[in-house]
Parts: C-alpha cells; structure tokens; sequence
C-alpha cells in the first residue's frame, strides 16, 4: 500500500471518527438538564477533572497564546522527549494527538490493515468502536467478571485467528476497576505477538495503578494511549500520546498527514509546564479521595451497591434506590449519572469537587 492509498485510508477513517465524536456529543447534550432549577450547573458526565489545569500549565497556554501564529514544528519534539523521560524511552516511542481517543482511532486503524476482529470488554470506553466497526474490523464484546472488572481469561478465550486487535481499558471506564500488575504482566505474554493489544491507561495516575509501559521494549505489538486530559485536567487542552516501539509507531504515524500534529502550541505548552506541578497533581488525586469518600458514605446510608474506584467515577446499582437517580439529580441541575450496559441499572457517575459531591449526597 503506497502512501497515497494509505492517505485515503486514513482519510474515510477520520470520518467515521469525526462521526462517532459527533453522535457522542449529541447524546451528552440529550442528557437531563433541568431547566428551572437554580444555580449553575454541575456536571459529572465525562470524568473531566473539576479542578482544571494546574496554575503551572494555566499561566504556560496563556503566554503560548503569542506563538500561535506560528507553527511550532521543533516543540513537539520536546514534548515527546519530555514524556519518554517519565517512561524511560526515547521520543521515537511516542507520537501525539489531540487527546488519547484520537490515538486509540489511530491504533485501531493502523491494525485494520487487514480485515478481522477486535476483542473487548463489555462495557468499557467505546467512543472509537463504531468507526472500527465501519472500517470493517468486527467487534467482539466480552462480559465483566460478577465484580465487574475484565474477565481476562475469557477475553483470551475469545481471541480466535481473525483477531487482530485487543482492547483493554486497565483502570476500565466506566466501571473503576483494574486488574493487579501480575495478571496483566500475564496476559501480554500469553497474547503473543500475533496481534495488537491496545492498552488504555487514561486512569493511572489517580491511584498509580501499574502501566505496562516497562513492557513495550519487549513486545511490538503493545501499545499504550495515555492522556493529559484527566489527572493534569486538560481535557478541552486535547493532548494525549501513544507509547510503542519506534517501528510501531513509525507505521503508525504513516497513517497520519501529519504525524504529531494533533495538539496546538498552547496545549503543548500547558502539558510541559503540567508535567512540572507536581504539588497540584498531589491536590487532584487528594481531593479526588475526598470527594469520593463522601460519595461512599451517602451510598453507604442509602443502601445504594458500589463498585470501589480508582479512578475518577464511580459505579453503582441504582436499583435498591427508591428514586431514579439521574432525574433526582437533574432537578438541582447535576448532569452525569447514566447507564453503559444495556437493561441495566447501573450507571456511572463522575467524581467532582468535594462541594460538589456534599450536594449529591444531600439530595442523595
């Protein structure tokens, strides 16, 4: 396949992309919004981080502004130097992108060279799936374990000789889970070579969750999307990077126009100088606790079921619960809580300031 083919390719791929990110849009503003309740809005829908950008990274993009009239073709150079340093690779391991979903639609292209199948959980982070399924990769969808984290063992039961990706969501969203260190160790290995395993690390950081990051020199077939988005809260700034070997990535990279294009001065400026703050991300992950903790309690006392988090959202059975939660919170105009499986009365909420969260509890 020469370069302009490739160029097509990537061209009716971006597309659906563009198409699943417009109906995801659609269906967060068809959420409940009550519309005669006072006070502003709080929103727990999408896991953005309610503290924002740190000072650092806030003070960074507001002078970057000045250089935007420029492209910046050496910074995301630095950039990527500067993230392999915190994984202990060189910037031939990363490539950029607008936030880590435009990364996983990437990988996922890259690993529809040939026609096949995808293996993933169910439920977990699907934005990018329905562009997969239209670029002709079906999708094989594996329940959670009864405690809802990935059944690891029945997703390798799934693989069969069309699989040519597997995804993994390691904390998984939406349910807050993630498997220990040894059994993802594992897992890699007995995937074997033959196919992509796409690991989504967008969590990690809240609870240093184990990335598989010090596998990647030792398998080619790895690949890891992490993000800016949720702990260092630049989930507008759209920053995220994918981590693999330089040939994987170098592959990769050929189905872009531009490799490394994806975010804007301003925003790689503000991950640089986020990357820094060390002292606000040690805030973020504290009052994500906090805020969470508070959240158990009202679940506690209302006998509502939870599933314990690392991340930060949490997932509980609306069931035993006189109320439907979602409407009960709308009507003070708190927009998040819904439902990820089909029939089912589980739903997700996001974790937002610990304020915030009294407010859920007491109407709660």
């Amino acid at each position: 396949m020469d370069r302009r083919q490739l160029l097509r390719r990537s061209a009716l791929a971006m597309s659906a992309f563009a198409f699943s990110r417009d109906s995801f849009a659609e269906a967060m503003a068809g959420m409940p919004v009550s519309q005669s309740a006072p006070g502003p809005q709080i929103r727990l829908g999408s896991n953005e981080n309610p503290h924002g950008p740190s000072p650092m990274a806030r003070a960074a993009m507001m002078e970057a502004v000045a250089i935007s009239n420029r492209y910046q073709w050496d910074m995301n150079g630095v950039l990527r130097e500067r993230i392999a340093g915190l994984t202990g690779h060189t910037k031939e391991h990363i490539t950029l992108g607008a936030g880590s979903s435009e990364l996983l639609g990437l990988a996922c292209l890259w690993a529809t060279r040939g026609k096949g199948n995808l293996v993933a959980s169910e439920p977990t982070f699907k934005l990018w799936m329905p562009a997969a399924r239209r670029m002709g990769m079906a999708t094989k969808l594996v329940p959670l374990t009864t405690t809802k984290h990935n059944d690891l063992q029945r997703i390798m039961d799934t693989i069969d000789a069309d699989t040519r990706m597997v995804y993994l969501c390691n904390p998984n969203n939406p349910t807050g889970t993630t498997a220990t260190k040894t059994d993802m160790e594992t897992f890699v290995q007995k995937l074997g070579p033959d196919r992509v395993l796409l690991l989504d690390e967008a969590y990690t950081e809240y609870y240093d969750s184990p990335s598989m990051s010090h596998l990647v020199d030792k398998y080619p077939n790895l690949i890891i999307a992490k993000t800016f988005s949720k702990v260092y809260g630049m989930a507008g700034a759209r920053v995220g990077y994918a981590l693999a070997q330089p040939g994987t990535i170098k592959q990769m990279n050929e189905f872009q126009a531009w490799a490394n294009a994806g975010p804007s001065a301003v925003s790689m400026v503000g991950a640089m100088a986020a990357m820094k703050d060390l002292d606000f991300v040690g805030l973020v992950k504290q009052q994500n606790k906090l805020a969470k903790d508070v959240l158990y309690k009202a679940f506690d006392k209302a006998g509502i079921p939870y599933i314990p988090s690392v991340t930060s959202f949490v997932y509980f059975d609306n069931k035993p619960y006189a109320k439907r939660i979602p409407e009960l919170l709308a009507g003070a105009n708190i927009i998040g809580a819904r439902s990820f499986e089909q029939d089912s009365t589980w739903l997700r909420l996001s974790i937002g300031t610990v304020p915030e969260m009294q407010q859920v509890a007491s109407l709660l």
